[in-house]
Protein backbone atom coordinates (compact mmCIF):
# COMPACT_ATOMS: atom_id res chain seq x y z
CA UNK A 1 0.00 0.00 0.00
CA UNK A 2 1.15 3.70 -0.74
CA UNK A 3 0.71 6.53 1.27
CA UNK A 4 0.28 10.06 0.09
CA UNK A 5 2.63 11.01 2.40
CA UNK A 6 5.42 12.33 0.39
CA UNK A 7 8.67 10.92 1.79
CA UNK A 8 12.41 12.95 1.72
CA UNK A 9 12.89 11.80 -1.75
CA UNK A 10 9.61 13.46 -3.08
CA UNK A 11 7.47 10.04 -3.58
CA UNK A 12 4.85 8.61 -1.73
CA UNK A 13 5.92 6.87 0.70
CA UNK A 14 5.27 3.02 0.94
CA UNK A 15 3.54 0.70 3.46
CA UNK A 16 6.67 -1.79 4.76
CA UNK A 17 4.96 -3.90 6.98
CA UNK A 18 6.98 -6.74 9.30
CA UNK A 19 8.51 -9.74 6.69
CA UNK A 20 7.06 -13.09 6.79
CA UNK A 21 9.25 -15.59 8.63
CA UNK A 22 11.99 -17.20 6.23
CA UNK A 23 11.66 -20.18 4.39
CA UNK A 24 13.74 -22.93 6.25
CA UNK A 25 16.79 -24.67 4.18
CA UNK A 26 17.54 -21.59 1.75
CA UNK A 27 21.13 -19.92 1.77
CA UNK A 28 21.97 -16.55 2.83
CA UNK A 29 21.17 -13.77 0.83
CA UNK A 30 24.80 -12.13 0.44
CA UNK A 31 24.64 -8.22 0.30
CA UNK A 32 27.82 -6.24 -0.88
CA UNK A 33 27.66 -2.80 1.07
CA UNK A 34 29.91 -0.30 -1.60
CA UNK A 35 30.65 2.63 -3.32
CA UNK A 36 34.27 3.91 -4.11
CA UNK A 37 34.03 7.14 -2.62
CA UNK A 38 35.24 7.27 1.07
CA UNK A 39 32.75 8.90 4.13
CA UNK A 40 29.63 8.15 2.95
CA UNK A 41 28.00 6.12 5.52
CA UNK A 42 29.00 2.62 4.58
CA UNK A 43 29.99 0.81 7.50
CA UNK A 44 27.56 2.61 9.63
CA UNK A 45 24.49 1.50 7.16
CA UNK A 46 26.07 -2.07 7.01
CA UNK A 47 26.37 -2.10 11.10
CA UNK A 48 22.66 -0.90 11.84
CA UNK A 49 21.29 -2.72 9.18
CA UNK A 50 22.35 -5.83 10.24
CA UNK A 51 20.99 -4.88 13.47
CA UNK A 52 17.27 -3.44 12.49
CA UNK A 53 17.35 -6.85 9.73
CA UNK A 54 17.68 -9.14 13.49
CA UNK A 55 14.91 -7.11 15.21
CA UNK A 56 12.81 -8.34 12.64
CA UNK A 57 13.93 -12.24 13.19
CA UNK A 58 17.05 -12.40 10.57
CA UNK A 59 20.25 -13.68 11.40
CA UNK A 60 22.80 -11.98 10.45
CA UNK A 61 26.79 -12.14 9.25
CA UNK A 62 28.27 -9.27 8.38
CA UNK A 63 31.60 -9.26 6.55
CA UNK A 64 34.60 -6.62 7.64
CA UNK A 65 36.05 -6.54 3.92
CA UNK A 66 37.86 -3.35 4.44
CA UNK A 67 41.82 -3.44 5.30
CA UNK A 68 40.76 -0.23 7.47
CA UNK A 69 38.88 -2.24 9.69
CA UNK A 70 36.45 0.14 9.92
CA UNK A 71 33.53 -1.98 10.69
CA UNK A 72 35.49 -4.71 13.64
CA UNK A 73 36.45 -1.28 15.67
CA UNK A 74 32.55 0.14 15.11
CA UNK A 75 30.91 -3.13 17.18
CA UNK A 76 33.94 -2.63 19.88
CA UNK A 77 36.59 -4.77 18.51
CA UNK A 78 40.33 -3.92 18.82
CA UNK A 79 41.25 -4.77 15.12
CA UNK A 80 44.67 -5.13 16.08
CA UNK A 81 44.48 -7.55 18.66
CA UNK A 82 43.33 -10.39 16.17
CA UNK A 83 44.96 -13.14 15.85
CA UNK A 84 42.92 -14.16 12.51
CA UNK A 85 40.54 -11.97 10.19
CA UNK A 86 38.87 -12.70 6.90
CA UNK A 87 42.49 -12.09 5.36
CA UNK A 88 43.57 -16.08 6.88
CA UNK A 89 40.72 -17.15 5.26
CA UNK A 90 41.36 -15.68 1.91
CA UNK A 91 44.95 -16.46 1.73
CA UNK A 92 45.26 -19.70 3.58
CA UNK A 93 42.90 -22.74 3.28
CA UNK A 94 43.61 -24.48 6.09
CA UNK A 95 41.26 -21.65 7.84
CA UNK A 96 37.98 -21.74 7.68
CA UNK A 97 35.45 -19.34 7.89
CA UNK A 98 33.77 -20.28 10.86
CA UNK A 99 36.96 -20.27 12.89
CA UNK A 100 36.78 -16.33 12.74
CA UNK A 101 32.92 -16.04 12.85
CA UNK A 102 32.63 -13.56 16.13
CA UNK A 103 29.37 -12.53 18.45
CA UNK A 104 28.51 -9.07 19.08
CA UNK A 105 26.64 -7.33 21.71
CA UNK A 106 23.72 -7.83 19.58
CA UNK A 107 22.30 -11.91 20.09
CA UNK A 108 21.94 -13.16 16.29
CA UNK A 109 24.07 -10.81 14.69
CA UNK A 110 27.71 -11.97 13.64
CA UNK A 111 30.95 -10.65 12.67
CA UNK A 112 33.95 -11.75 10.71
CA UNK A 113 36.65 -9.31 11.36
CA UNK A 114 39.33 -7.73 9.40
CA UNK A 115 42.42 -5.72 9.98
CA UNK A 116 45.53 -3.59 7.90
CA UNK A 117 46.40 -7.61 7.16
CA UNK A 118 44.02 -7.46 4.56
CA UNK A 119 45.68 -4.81 2.48
CA UNK A 120 48.09 -7.52 1.55
CA UNK A 121 45.72 -9.64 0.00
CA UNK A 122 45.01 -7.74 -3.16
CA UNK A 123 48.29 -8.17 -4.51
CA UNK A 124 48.49 -11.52 -3.26
CA UNK A 125 45.20 -12.59 -5.30
CA UNK A 126 46.23 -11.82 -8.05
CA UNK A 127 48.29 -14.45 -9.18
CA UNK A 128 45.27 -16.63 -7.46
CA UNK A 129 43.31 -19.17 -10.05
CA UNK A 130 40.05 -18.05 -10.08
CA UNK A 131 40.80 -14.96 -7.74
CA UNK A 132 37.47 -12.84 -8.25
CA UNK A 133 35.98 -16.22 -6.58
CA UNK A 134 38.04 -16.35 -3.85
CA UNK A 135 35.67 -14.90 -0.82
CA UNK A 136 32.87 -16.22 -2.81
CA UNK A 137 34.49 -19.70 -1.87
CA UNK A 138 35.05 -18.97 1.61
CA UNK A 139 30.99 -18.05 2.75
CA UNK A 140 30.26 -21.01 1.09
CA UNK A 141 30.80 -23.09 4.91
CA UNK A 142 28.07 -20.50 6.25
CA UNK A 143 25.65 -20.15 3.63
CA UNK A 144 22.96 -22.09 5.58
CA UNK A 145 23.94 -20.81 9.06
CA UNK A 146 22.36 -17.43 8.06
CA UNK A 147 19.80 -15.69 6.77
CA UNK A 148 21.48 -12.49 5.26
CA UNK A 149 25.29 -11.70 4.86
CA UNK A 150 26.27 -7.95 4.28
CA UNK A 151 29.55 -7.09 3.49
CA UNK A 152 31.27 -3.76 4.13
CA UNK A 153 33.48 -3.50 1.04
CA UNK A 154 36.28 -0.80 1.11
CA UNK A 155 36.19 2.37 -0.71
CA UNK A 156 38.03 1.33 -3.97
CA UNK A 157 37.17 -0.79 -7.27
CA UNK A 158 40.05 -3.08 -6.58
CA UNK A 159 40.14 -6.76 -6.43
CA UNK A 160 38.55 -7.17 -3.52
CA UNK A 161 35.43 -5.23 -3.84
CA UNK A 162 35.22 -7.66 -7.00
CA UNK A 163 35.74 -10.37 -4.68
CA UNK A 164 32.38 -8.97 -2.77
CA UNK A 165 30.42 -8.57 -6.09
CA UNK A 166 31.04 -11.66 -7.16
CA UNK A 167 30.02 -13.25 -3.79
CA UNK A 168 27.04 -11.46 -3.53
CA UNK A 169 23.40 -11.62 -5.23
CA UNK A 170 22.72 -7.57 -4.16
CA UNK A 171 24.66 -4.52 -4.29
CA UNK A 172 23.54 -1.68 -1.59
CA UNK A 173 25.57 1.84 -2.76
CA UNK A 174 25.46 4.54 -0.11
CA UNK A 175 25.49 7.76 -0.93
CA UNK A 176 26.29 10.75 0.24
CA UNK A 177 23.79 13.63 -0.37
CA UNK A 178 26.25 15.73 -2.16
CA UNK A 179 27.08 16.69 -5.58
CA UNK A 180 30.20 15.06 -5.71
CA UNK A 181 29.30 12.02 -4.23
CA UNK A 182 27.23 11.42 -7.36
CA UNK A 183 29.66 11.67 -9.98
CA UNK A 184 31.31 8.04 -9.37
CA UNK A 185 28.09 6.43 -8.98
CA UNK A 186 27.97 5.49 -13.02
CA UNK A 187 31.68 4.48 -12.74
CA UNK A 188 30.68 2.12 -9.92
CA UNK A 189 27.46 1.29 -12.34
CA UNK A 190 30.01 0.13 -14.89
CA UNK A 191 31.84 -2.00 -12.04
CA UNK A 192 28.73 -4.01 -11.39
CA UNK A 193 27.61 -4.14 -14.78
CA UNK A 194 31.50 -5.81 -15.85
CA UNK A 195 30.99 -8.06 -12.88
CA UNK A 196 27.88 -9.39 -14.03
CA UNK A 197 28.66 -10.22 -17.17
CA UNK A 198 32.01 -11.87 -16.44
CA UNK A 199 31.92 -13.27 -12.93
CA UNK A 200 28.71 -13.26 -11.25
CA UNK A 201 25.39 -12.97 -13.76
CA UNK A 202 23.31 -13.01 -10.59
CA UNK A 203 24.52 -9.88 -9.48
CA UNK A 204 21.57 -6.88 -9.36
CA UNK A 205 21.63 -3.41 -7.47
CA UNK A 206 19.24 -3.45 -4.74
CA UNK A 207 19.38 0.06 -4.22
CA UNK A 208 20.89 3.65 -3.95
CA UNK A 209 20.48 4.67 -0.44
CA UNK A 210 20.77 8.62 0.31
CA UNK A 211 22.64 9.34 3.66
CA UNK A 212 23.70 12.40 5.71
CA UNK A 213 21.11 13.98 4.54
CA UNK A 214 20.22 17.41 5.58
CA UNK A 215 16.55 18.66 4.87
CA UNK A 216 17.33 21.70 6.23
CA UNK A 217 20.04 23.09 2.90
CA UNK A 218 18.44 23.46 -0.52
CA UNK A 219 21.76 21.37 -1.78
CA UNK A 220 20.99 17.95 -0.14
CA UNK A 221 17.22 18.19 -1.57
CA UNK A 222 18.70 18.84 -4.79
CA UNK A 223 20.95 16.27 -4.83
CA UNK A 224 18.48 14.26 -3.16
CA UNK A 225 16.04 14.61 -6.89
CA UNK A 226 18.56 14.24 -9.15
CA UNK A 227 19.58 10.90 -7.92
CA UNK A 228 15.68 9.86 -8.25
CA UNK A 229 15.56 11.31 -11.74
CA UNK A 230 18.57 9.56 -12.91
CA UNK A 231 17.74 6.29 -11.01
CA UNK A 232 14.15 6.16 -10.63
CA UNK A 233 12.85 3.40 -8.31
CA UNK A 234 16.70 1.73 -7.36
CA UNK A 235 16.75 4.82 -5.02
CA UNK A 236 15.60 3.60 -1.75
CA UNK A 237 12.44 6.04 -0.15
CA UNK A 238 14.59 5.33 2.83
CA UNK A 239 16.96 8.13 3.55
CA UNK A 240 19.27 8.49 6.58
CA UNK A 241 19.66 11.93 8.09
CA UNK A 242 22.73 13.30 9.27
CA UNK A 243 22.89 13.33 13.18
CA UNK A 244 25.60 12.87 15.92
CA UNK A 245 24.17 9.45 17.56
CA UNK A 246 25.84 7.85 14.65
CA UNK A 247 29.48 9.12 16.03
CA UNK A 248 28.36 8.63 19.27
CA UNK A 249 27.21 4.71 18.37
CA UNK A 250 30.43 4.11 16.57
CA UNK A 251 32.28 5.46 19.61
CA UNK A 252 30.47 3.17 21.93
CA UNK A 253 31.02 0.22 20.01
CA UNK A 254 27.54 -0.38 19.35
CA UNK A 255 24.45 -0.50 16.20
CA UNK A 256 22.40 2.86 16.58
CA UNK A 257 19.69 0.44 16.73
CA UNK A 258 20.72 -0.57 20.43
CA UNK A 259 22.53 2.71 21.31
CA UNK A 260 19.75 4.81 20.82
CA UNK A 261 17.09 2.86 19.97
CA UNK A 262 14.34 5.23 20.19
CA UNK A 263 16.10 8.01 17.53
CA UNK A 264 15.13 9.13 14.41
CA UNK A 265 18.26 7.40 12.66
CA UNK A 266 17.69 3.67 14.19
CA UNK A 267 13.68 4.54 13.07
CA UNK A 268 15.17 4.99 9.93
CA UNK A 269 17.49 1.97 9.69
CA UNK A 270 14.55 -0.12 10.68
CA UNK A 271 12.47 1.23 7.76
CA UNK A 272 15.59 0.17 6.02
CA UNK A 273 15.38 -3.48 6.88
CA UNK A 274 11.59 -3.39 5.52
CA UNK A 275 12.51 -1.84 2.79
CA UNK A 276 15.53 -4.37 1.67
CA UNK A 277 13.76 -7.28 2.61
CA UNK A 278 10.50 -6.18 0.42
CA UNK A 279 13.27 -5.55 -2.53
CA UNK A 280 14.61 -9.07 -1.56
CA UNK A 281 11.90 -11.59 -1.08
CA UNK A 282 14.10 -14.45 -0.55
CA UNK A 283 16.12 -12.85 2.25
Amino acid sequence: MVSSTLGPTGRPLPDFPDPAPRLPGQPATIIAMCNQKGGVGKTTTTISLGAALVELGRRVLLVDFDPQGSMTVGLGINAHDLDQSIYHALMDREVGIKDLVMTTAVPGLDLVPANIDLSAAEMQLVTEVGREQTLARVLKPVAHDYDVVLIDCQPSLGLLTVNALTAAHGVIIPLECEYFALRGVALLKETIERVRERTNDDLRIVGLLGTMFDSRTLHDKEVLATLVQGWGDLVFHTVIRRTVKFSDATVAGEPITEYASGSPGAASYRQLAREVLQRCPGA
